[in-house]
């Protein structure tokens, strides 16, 4: 039970008295004149009010005189004759336009009930649709209370014989309605309610000694007893959805409340009740109690005989009293309009007008009554953002009055709508570090932190050393449970040293970079490092070890070797499940990670070695960088064993044909480590023969010095004038070799005797003996040269000569043809025919079917046009200055490549004749002469 007692008042309510309208006398129909001008601004109701409801836009009265009366929102008062006695009791359904009630038309115990429709007229007044006595049997009683329910299909009359009928159908129309007892008792019945629950309804039936529900939705209307409590006429409600729609009872004793199928809470109210009535969520009661008038007896005579009546409207929600106040003789409590009016038995109306949520707010902001002001802001349903200024103003209240821990569960009431940096300004005092703690908290849960507010929660609880509360607020189960900035909380608990707590957060929030930064940083767990890399993906993993690899390759030089393996060959995560292994891997540059191995050259001649085993087409720098370790290696070995296996490798390095592109790179690798032999082999790889024998020559090796030129010579034919120049500079008897090396000149006739011999002069120990068999030879030769010349020179004057003659010949003598037979088909000539001075003739016909030209000879055209091709292309070789250069200076015989060009006509201007124009009709002489010259010549040869 609620104590009434601890209750606050508040005036929550404007009172004024409802003046007429602007325009009216003053005088309501039936009103007795008013006396004086003040009395007539206020609005003066009918004498004789015995009943009132409202509802669609107006309040309705009933009088003793058998009127109803209509109080609409313009306050022009209009009524109707309804009943020819009195109106005992009215029901205005509030959606729709119909208006119940119940009156009398005759003398005696014969209530009526009729049925208005507002919308409709008849003869200027409402239409009456339905008119049926309210007493169902003969036995006469009187109506006690009413109800309609606002579908139309039900409506319930009490009597004061302890009875309810209940009309079931369309309460409009007769043919459509039923009327049945539905309860009896012994107790006049003193109130009705219907409750709509889903498709269920509920009829509440109060009497003056208890308290019962019916289900009137069904067949057999179960019942249920609910107390044993009543209540006075018209001091029974049905509250509204806010709670629950359920059904008061105001006692004496108690207000009571109840569900259909139980009591719910009760409210020890005290007075004697007359009227409860529900407004908007409050409950008003009219009450009387004589202690509220102590000043009564003092007051004029007919203050004294007035019944004060207490009017007191409850927020049973929040528990205060909205208003109170005395009234004097209270004839019924209405709402309409959003407002309260009470009507008082002298006619007089007050409006009773609720205060704005604001206005209610700052009366209790002024009383610093702020639990109260949020209550009921809520039940007001006042938006987020107003509920916060009310919780701000709250905590400040608590703050000034050094309430910390009270304060702060107010301002997180404010998280997202209030700036946290205001609260964290307050709580920033070391001595209030747990109230900033359990703000930032909530602000984080709430997803509402920025990376600042991390870093300082993360601060209060190293300087609180809580971990309980450190580990709760980093261990969460998954990622969508994340509240704050990762990142930021491992930067700080990183410098607080909660290293343990940094790494939970970078392992489970995949922050690699800074999980190995602890690690190796602060740590030093070089080992854990490790291992955590080989569990990342192939391009996180590949980044680390580029970033992080000289310092694992420092501490752990061989897990680390190990690791940098499988990463640049077939590398898979050690998180991979079975069927991500037989997928093919991933690999990196190997010759990236070269620079790891600095200090390390053990570890890096294992990694070089087992790249260019296990993948043969590496990089080039793999290579490159594993023969610079192998010639170092060869260089500073002291052992001659190792030193000969260091030397096979580095050759079979050389050889492996991975140099091929980096010639020059290899080849000052091995100079600048002086390893000779694969100098050597370079250099013939690369044929560079000159440097083979200059380094032959250096170390005085004079039988390689004849291989060299033996092996190479056919290429590099100078290698024999080299080595000739080589041995004839030499002091020392070299007899041997420079015979050898005269014998293959000789051979090859690579050099002019003259140039030998010349040569051989700055040897003061070669005698003539050295070369005496080669000279010989050499004229020998010569000679015979000579006379092969001189005869081919007497060869071609002869046939020079001849071929003059018959120059001349055809120039001054005549050409007889004596040819009997076609040269084409062989056949006996037959005029007409054609001849050549080349002594070829042919049947017209012959040669016009086989002639290419009326001016060649079909028989030599062939031949004359090798001759023609061969002339021309002495003639395109003329030019050729860069060939002939070339030959001159390639050919071992300078002479016989001059004679050869001369020959040719490269030194003289050769004017070639070729055929006429095919304009000319006929050739001319020397034309033809000229022919006549190059088949003749062709004869010759």
């Amino acid at each position: 039970m609620a104590a009434y007692l601890q209750w606050r008042r508040f005036v929550f309510f404007d009172k004024e008295l409802v003046k007429e309208p602007l325009g009216n006398d003053g005088a309501a129909p039936g009103a007795a004149p008013a006396s004086g001008s003040a009395a007539s601004k206020f609005l003066c109701l009918p004498p004789g009010i015995t009943v009132c409801d409202s509802g669609r836009g107006s309040l309705v009265f009933g009088d003793m005189e058998g009127q109803i009366w209509f109080l609409p929102r313009s306050l022009q008062l209009t009524g109707f004759q309804a009943y020819k006695l009195r109106v005992t009791h009215l029901y205005q359904l509030k959606q729709h336009n119909i208006l119940a009630s119940v009156g009398e038309d005759e003398e005696g115990i014969n209530p009526l009930v009729k049925i208005w429709n507002l919308e409709k007229r008849d003869g200027g007044n409402p239409l009456c649709t339905r008119i049926f006595p309210a007493i169902p049997g003969t036995e006469p009683t009187v109506v006690s209370c009413l109800t309609v329910h606002e579908n139309l299909n039900f409506m319930a009359i009490g009597f004061t014989d302890g009875s309810v009928t209940l009309n079931k159908g369309d309460i409009t129309r007769d043919r459509h309605s039923k009327t049945q007892i539905l309860h009896k008792g012994n107790y006049p019945v003193t109130g009705l309610a219907f409750r709509q629950a889903g498709k269920t309804t509920h009829l509440f039936v109060v009497t003056t000694e208890n308290v019962q529900s019916y289900i009137v939705s069904g067949k057999d209307y179960p019942r249920v007893e609910l107390d044993t409590h009543g209540c006075g006429l018209r001091c029974s409600a049905l509250s509204d959805p806010s709670q629950d729609l359920q059904f008061i009872v105001a006692g004496d004793e108690c207000v009571y409340l109840y569900q259909p199928d139980e009591r719910g809470p009760c409210f020890a109210f005290e007075g004697h009740k007359l009227i409860a009535h529900w407004f908007r969520g409050y409950l008003v009661i009219v009450s009387r109690d004589r202690k509220v008038s102590p000043k009564s007896e003092f007051t004029s005579r007919d203050s004294q005989s007035s019944d004060k009546q207490i009017l007191n409207i409850y927020d049973l929600c929040n528990k205060f009293i909205a208003y109170s106040a005395v009234f004097e003789d209270v004839v019924d409590v209405l709402a309409e309009w959003g407002s309260l009016y009470v009507l008082t038995r002298d006619g007089r109306v007050h409006a009773l007008q609720e205060k704005d949520t604001q206005t209610k707010l700052e009366m209790l902001f002024k009383k610093n009554l702020f639990e109260m002001a949020i209550n009921l802001a809520k039940s007001q349903h006042l938006d987020s953002d107003g509920l916060a200024q009310i919780f701000m103003q709250y905590g400040d209240h608590l703050y000034s009055k050094g309430n910390h821990d009270g304060a702060v569960q107010q301002y997180i009431r404010t998280i997202g709508k209030l700036e946290p940096s205001y609260v964290i300004r307050k709580f920033l005092d070391a001595q209030r570090i747990h109230n900033l703690t359990a703000y930032l908290q909530t602000l984080h849960r709430q997803s509402l932190a920025n990376a600042d507010h991390t870093t300082l929660l993360l601060n209060c609880y190293t300087k609180l050393k809580d971990s309980s509360k450190l580990e709760e607020f980093i261990k969460t189960k998954s990622e969508s449970e994340v509240h704050f900035d990762v990142e930021t909380a491992i930067k700080v608990l990183r410098q607080a040293g909660y290293y343990s707590h940094a790494l939970y957060l970078a392992e489970n929030h995949a922050h690699h970079e800074w999980y190995l930064k602890i690690q190796l940083e602060d740590i030093k767990n070089y080992q854990e490092a490790l291992r955590y890399i080989g569990k990342l993906p192939f391009e996180q993993a590949e980044s680390n070890m580029k970033r992080y690899g000289k310092i694992l390759m420092h501490h752990i030089p061989e897990q680390t070797t190990q690791l940098l393996k499988g990463l640049c060959t077939d590398y898979r995560s050690s998180l991979e499940g079975r069927c991500d292994r037989e997928a093919p891997g991933c690999r990196a540059n190997s010759e990236e990670f070269i620079p790891i191995f600095a200090n390390n050259p053990r570890e890096l001649k294992a990694f070089l070695e087992h790249m260019s085993e296990v993948q043969p087409d590496s990089p080039q720098g793999i290579y490159d960088t594993l023969l610079e370790l192998r010639l170092q290696n060869w260089a500073h070995e002291k052992d001659p064993q190792v030193k000969e296996k260091l030397h096979a490798e580095a050759i079979s390095l050389l050889k492996s044909g991975r140099f091929c592109d980096v010639f020059d790179k290899a080849l000052v690798l091995c100079q600048m480590h002086d390893f000779q032999d694969g100098v050597l082999y370079l250099y013939e790889q690369g044929k560079l023969f000159q440097q083979i024998m200059h380094y032959h020559m250096q170390h005085e090796q004079y039988r390689q010095v004849i291989t060299v030129c033996e092996r190479h010579g056919e290429q590099d034919p100078s290698l024999w004038e080299q080595a000739l120049s080589y041995f004839a500079r030499k002091e020392e008897d070299c007899k041997e070799y420079m015979a050898a090396v005269l014998k293959h000149i000789e051979n090859k006739n690579l050099m002019p005797p003259l140039l030998v011999v010349q040569t051989l002069a700055h040897n003061s120990t070669a005698t003539l003996s050295v070369i005496r068999d080669y000279l010989v030879q050499k004229l020998q030769k010569q000679s015979q040269q000579i006379a092969q010349d001189e005869l081919r020179v007497r060869r071609y004057r002869d046939e020079t000569t001849r071929i003059r003659q018959e120059i001349q010949e055809l120039k001054a003598s005549p050409k007889i043809f004596q040819k009997t037979k076609c040269s084409i088909c062989n056949s006996a000539l037959e005029l007409p025919s054609v001849h050549f001075l080349c002594g070829h003739s042919f049947h017209q016909h012959c040669f016009e079917s086989y002639s290419e030209s009326d001016a060649d000879c079909p028989t030599c055209l062939p031949e004359n046009r090798k001759v023609m091709d061969m002339i021309r292309a002495q003639e395109q070789k003329r030019d050729l200055h860069d060939q002939f250069q070339h030959q001159l200076k390639c050919s071992n015989d300078s002479f016989s490549v001059i004679a050869d060009y001369f020959g040719r006509g490269v030194f003289n201007k050769l004017t070639l004749l070729t055929d006429p124009p095919t304009t000319r009709l006929t050739p001319s002489l020397e034309a033809g002469l000229q022919r006549d010259l190059l088949m003749h010549s062709r004869r010759g040869t």
